[in-house]
């Protein structure tokens, strides 16, 4: 596992985190919306605990797999986020900062699979 991009991951994804709980925070607190920001804080926060499983793995199998599940919550993230905006719980100053956020992490951890993979096949 590349330790520098590993770090990169891992600090993006926990300040991911940091911002969907302070959107959570503000979307139950002022917009008294609780059912799509409940499921983006699950989503959302789970990408980072994720990394950090990945980065402790067992093996590289298991770090690939545990990335995947990230990729896989982060897609949902973006969902939620999507439809935040379109149902105007967020605006778009809103939206495209933190979407922009998730389409980062999810690149990023797209880009750390197919080199994991690589690896393993060329192992």
């Amino acid at each position: 596992m590349n330790e520098k991009v590993d770090n990169i991951i891992e600090t993006k994804s926990f300040n991911f985190a940091v911002r969907i709980i302070r959107l959570y925070k503000l979307l139950i607190q002022e917009r008294k919306e609780f059912v799509l920001s409940k499921q983006l804080l699950r989503s959302g926060t789970a990408i980072g605990a994720l990394v950090k499983e990945a980065i402790n793995a067992e093996s590289k199998a298991d770090f690939i797999h545990k990335l995947g599940i990230a990729q896989k919550e982060c897609g949902e993230s973006i969902y939620w986020i999507e439809l935040l905006k379109e149902t105007e719980f967020i605006d778009s100053k809103e939206f495209n900062a933190i979407f922009d956020d998730a389409n980062e992490i999810l690149k990023i951890l797209r880009s750390i699979i197919i080199s994991s993979k690589k690896t393993v096949i060329n192992s």
